[in-house]
């Protein structure tokens, strides 16, 4: 089983999956991270040096990949469920969980994350919070469409949060099964 964790950018994915990781005694992978290291270069140089449609091939083939694996917390990039074949590829795997939050508190959570910027490029020409806006109003149903659980991760901590995400997994995983 693999537990992919979906949502917008600094929804939490990367923090949860590696909390949940550790709870379950699993292993995690930030996808982004891997689609990086496999290319060599940040996600901002992939989309400035070949594209955006590039970077989402190699998307798709680290999706595949890490989907085929077990006992994964997956953190996937923002933009991944938007192919039809990686939302194949998570379903089949396992449980998928949407981090939801509203575009201001997205905002919000990006202005403080100085890697941001640096790692991701805008992907509008307009950028900032209305970027923000007009996106999740484009993925929220594809984020729906996909999910199996759904977690409002506004005001809670990254703890409870996991404590809300393995309560709500069915069957639930258990860390002592995994051993």
């Amino acid at each position: 089983m693999t537990i992919t964790l979906i949502g917008y950018r600094a929804t939490g994915k990367t923090t949860l999956a590696r909390l949940l990781a550790e709870r379950l005694g699993w292993d995690w992978v930030d996808a982004d991270v891997e689609i990086e290291r496999r290319a060599g270069k940040s996600i901002a140089r992939i989309f400035a040096e070949d594209g955006e449609a590039t970077f989402r091939e190699l998307e798709v083939a680290a999706i595949a990949n890490l989907c085929r694996r077990e006992r994964l917390v997956v953190a996937a990039g923002g933009g991944a469920p938007l192919r039809e074949e990686n939302r194949r590829a998570m379903r089949a795997a396992g449980t998928v969980v949407w981090l939801r939050a509203s575009a201001q508190t997205v905002h919000a959570r990006m202005l403080d994350d100085a890697t941001t910027a640096g790692r991701r490029p805008n992907l509008t020409k307009r950028g900032g919070l209305a970027e923000i806006v007009e996106l999740l109003a484009l993925r929220e149903p594809i984020y729906q469409e996909v999910a199996d659980v759904t977690i409002d991760t506004e005001g809670k901590t990254p703890e409870a949060l996991t404590a809300e995400i393995l309560g709500r997994l069915q069957p639930t995983p258990n860390a002592e099964d995994s051993a």
